[in-house]
């Protein structure tokens, strides 16, 4: 090995460390300062208390057409307690509705950019905005977020009957109606959490 000018090293004692118990012992923690979660799922109502969609579909036909808010009634009332008592049991937050409409989407049709927040007014923004299949086909909803430098990242997911998805109202979301064939009806509900 001389002859190659490669060395050897002198012998040395060999110690075995455990680098976990310095780890665990060493006082690092960590703090999450934020997060974004998107929930979503079928609501899945008992026996004989099912969502009545064609009531939903008219209320929310009736609004556009008319041009007025969304009305309150026994169907969205069932809906909306739903949600809001699965968040608290599920989650542990509570959920108090800031504003509800309907819209509806022509087949093939892309909705403009949707954001439900007033960037000046953050305040009396709500905090989640969540959607709800009412009668929806080929219904794809993509939700933008930024990842601290990772900017501009979205998230794709299909909107189906009887199904919510809810995010926070910060985020950026479109909408599009894939199928040749019938209109999409989806309902917004705007909520502050407490």
């Amino acid at each position: 090995m001389a002859n190659l000018g490669i060395k050897k090293l002198p012998k040395h004692n060999h110690i075995d460390i455990d680098i976990s118990s310095f780890i665990k012992g060493s006082g690092m923690q960590k703090k999450v300062l934020t997060e974004q979660s998107i929930y979503y799922g079928d609501i899945s109502m008992p026996k004989h208390w099912e969502i009545d969609q064609n009531e939903l579909a008219h209320h929310i036909l009736h609004s556009n057409l008319t041009n007025e808010e969304f009305p309150f009634s026994k169907t969205f009332d069932k809906l909306n307690t739903y949600i809001r008592e699965h968040v608290n049991v599920e989650y542990g937050f509570n959920l108090i509705n800031k504003k509800t409409w309907g819209d509806i989407y022509k087949p093939q049709e892309i909705s403009i950019p949707l954001l439900n927040i007033d960037p000046v007014d953050l305040r009396n923004s709500p905090d989640y905005t969540l959607l709800y299949g009412v009668k929806v086909e080929g219904c794809k909803v993509r939700i933008h977020y930024d990842d601290n430098r990772r900017k501009g990242r979205s998230w794709d997911i299909e909107l189906k009957n009887n199904m919510f998805i809810m995010f926070p109202s910060t985020n950026m979301y479109y909408i599009t109606n894939n199928q040749k064939d019938s209109l999409n009806f989806i309902l917004t509900i705007t909520n502050e959490f407490i």
